[in-house]
């Protein structure tokens, strides 16, 4: 009687450990019933897009109608367990003709207790800001997300067990707007955060603009010749851009790039309005961009920071000349932060890559609503690793792209700083504008900390010979089996991946020229990186 006591213990505490909460809407799903809350749904809808990362033939269909409050939700029939699973996953796509309105499009998860007459009070939700007509796929993770308490004197969730309802809320609450979504394919899970994916804590190369005067010529490069017949630049802009000082300059801390109404002559060619296009002297393949900025309030400013392929042959950049051998979009541009010309609440993060399968042109990305862009300094970033592309206004994603073989940000990339005046995001300039300026605090760009040679967990660790022939050995201690291995070239491109899964391997690196190349070991353990000749 005992064991059986045991036994039936562990049969009735065991799911509470185990939660096993999915729903892929064509009948396979644990989740009883899905309830619409001022809001209409249907939970096994004919996909009407059947594309992209998604090709199931059912999924649900959230229908906002103009509830003020609407959401879709289910409650579960134990309390969450948020120490062992704590992240929600799912498919959603927002087709923007079933959008009303001018709500920012986010998606929220929240949790609450739906034992309580007001369940709401004690809620957490999570925000993921969300691109329109495509399909994406979004983790809500109440361990390492930022996370929103109504009740501010609430604990975290992951300390939490009275959390039994799940909602999903698109565009916000407190509206009338008529929302329709699709969702796919909903999971929890335990958190996507592992101790293999990359920190970012090392600051590699920056600029505080703690100076007075002309720019540091050693870290920037001002791009002046115009890369249309070296008369016009891209996308009908109306500028030249120059390297004087009136145009771009560091005063009181900080840089200022400024766009100025004036005629301008540049090789025979002359436009009604000056700026700056900066282009820095440093490129870096994965990482972090942090850029601290005000933006010009000017309609008919369009104000970017970017990133390009350092391996872009454009004339008059930097990187041109020296490793430029392909054309745009070839080498890959992330649009970190866009805003147009006549909409300053709304701010553009976008990718722009030629499709490696296809070699055709692709454009996607996101918006994301921005209050005083002007008026407050905002914090623009890009985190881009191996897996993935993210980009962030405030420390908060409302871009990400899975980063696959498809599209080509495998390769060092250089950061663009500038104003276009007009254009195709620029639009319309007033008659009386004068001059407008936007103003950076800081720049910086991190990346892994590397462990020195010297550190424990790799003193065991053997590359040899060195130099070498066709073939390279590596030793390894058993606990670094697992661990990746990858072979640059002194340009930062990525030529070959392994895993080391014995303790000893020799890899063939006959089809290498001659050279220097960098070998790089990542592992949970940390980063480390060791230079061999090819001879």
């Amino acid at each position: 009687m005992r064991h059986n006591l045991v036994i039936l213990f562990y049969f009735f505490c065991f799911p509470l450990f185990s939660q096993n909460i999915e729903d892929d809407f064509e009948g396979n799903g644990t989740i009883d019933e899905w309830v619409g809350d001022d809001c209409n749904l249907n939970s096994s809808y004919a996909n009407p897009y059947i594309e992209g990362i998604n090709t199931s033939s059912k999924v649900l269909k959230y229908d906002d109608i103009g509830g003020q409050y609407a959401n879709v939700r289910f409650d579960t029939s134990q309390n969450l367990d948020l120490t062992t699973k704590n992240s929600f996953t799912f498919k959603i796509y927002v087709p923007s003709i079933g959008l009303t309105g001018s709500q920012t499009n986010k998606v929220s998860v929240k949790l609450q207790n739906g034992s309580l007459p007001q369940p709401w009070t004690t809620q957490s939700e999570i925000i993921k800001y969300i691109s329109l007509d495509q399909w994406q796929e979004i983790t809500f993770d109440f361990e390492n997300d930022n996370y929103i308490n109504l009740d501010p004197s609430s604990p975290a969730p992951i300390t939490r067990t009275d959390f039994n309802r799940v909602l999903i809320q698109v565009n916000g609450e407190n509206n009338y707007d008529h929302v329709e979504a699709f969702v796919d394919d909903f999971i929890f899970e335990e958190s996507g955060a592992n101790d293999d994916d990359p920190v970012f804590n090392n600051l590699v190369w920056s600029d505080e603009f703690n100076y007075s005067g002309a720019l540091d010529p050693n870290k920037w490069h001002h791009q002046v010749i115009p890369i249309i017949n070296g008369i016009d630049w891209a996308n009908g802009e109306l500028q030249h851009y120059t390297s004087r000082i009136s145009n771009s300059y560091v005063n009181n801390g900080s840089l200022k790039i400024k766009a100025i109404r004036e005629n301008y002559t540049y090789n025979n060619s002359t436009k009604p309005f000056t700026s700056a296009r900066l282009n820095s002297k440093f490129a870096f393949q994965y990482g972090r961009i942090d850029v601290k900025a005000k933006l010009p309030s000017e309609a008919g400013t369009w104000p970017a920071i970017w990133t390009l392929g350092a391996n872009i042959n454009e004339t008059g950049n930097y990187f041109g000349s020296t490793y430029g051998s392909v054309g745009w979009p070839v080498c890959g541009e992330i649009d970190i932060m866009e805003q147009n010309g006549w909409n300053k609440t709304n701010l553009i993060g976008h990718l722009h890559y030629s499709n490696s399968n296809t070699n055709s042109y692709q454009n996607e990305g996101g918006t994301t609503y921005i209050a005083d862009s002007s008026g407050q300094y905002h914090i623009y970033s890009l985190i881009w690793t191996e897996n993935t592309i993210q980009i962030l206004l405030d420390d908060v994603v409302f871009f990400e792209r899975e980063n696959s073989q498809e599209i080509p940000y495998d390769n060092p990339h250089y950061l663009l700083l500038n104003i276009a005046m007009g254009g195709n995001l620029g639009g319309n300039i007033p008659s009386n504008f004068s001059e407008a300026i936007m103003e950076i605090d800081y720049v910086r760009v991190y990346e892994e900390s590397s462990l020195s040679a010297q550190d424990s967990s790799f003193e065991d660790l053997a590359i040899y010979p060195n130099p070498t022939g066709d073939n390279i050995r590596v030793k390894v201690p058993s606990n670094l089996i697992g661990t990746k291995f990858k072979i640059y070239s002194t340009l930062g491109q990525k030529l070959a991946t392994y895993t080391l899964s014995e303790t000893e391997s020799i890899f063939d690196i006959s089809s290498f020229k001659s050279g220097i190349y960098f070998l790089r070991f990542e592992s949970k353990l940390g980063v480390y990186t060791k230079e061999i000749i090819k001879k």
